[in-house]
């Protein structure tokens, strides 16, 4: 049985789903209307309980770091990606090279981002601290607006980005 639960945040609704295993998906407003809610999912906020609490503290400025059960559906590739993005810390940035080259695949950077692109729980699987190699803001599923909001609440200083890539 999958509960789903939706809750406003300073960038609009965003749909949290969970099954037995953990959160499964957190999907943007502009991602979801309510007609397009299975019928297998249940409504329950209670079962989002402790994931709405942990998002609501992030964007509070009380929690840098989401300590949840996650359950994404995924490729091994995919999953593996996605462990990396859960590595990036709070406030900083990694471009898709970096991703690539922490997983021994320099050349995998297109894989990496379609991968980054298919991340099912943004903002917990941080995605959006993932930029291009020139400093770039690029793609993201909830909005280019979403993920400078975003970078901006972490304390990203977007002027810098391209300064603190070179870091890396």
């Amino acid at each position: 049985m999958l509960h789903y639960d939706i809750i406003p945040t300073p960038i609009g609704k965003l749909l949290l789903l969970s099954g037995a295993k953990g959160l499964k998906k957190i999907l943007f407003e502009g991602q979801f209307e309510l007609e397009d809610i299975s019928n297998d999912w249940q409504s329950n906020s209670s079962k989002l309980e402790e994931v709405k609490s942990q998002l609501l503290d992030y964007f509070d400025n009380k929690l840098i770091k989401f300590n949840l059960k996650l359950d994404p559906d995924g490729t091994v590739f995919q999953k593996q990606i996605w462990k990396q993005l859960e590595k990036i810390p709070f406030g900083e940035l990694r471009s898709y090279q970096d991703i690539a080259n922490a997983i021994n695949k320099p050349n995998a950077c297109r894989a990496v981002g379609i991968a980054n692109s298919k991340n099912p729980i943004p903002i917990v699987i941080p995605c959006h601290r993932v930029i291009g190699k020139n400093g770039k803001l690029t793609g993201y599923a909830g909005g280019l607006e979403n993920k400078a909001k975003l970078l901006k609440l972490e304390g990203t200083d977007q002027d810098n980005i391209s300064q603190q890539l070179q870091l890396f």
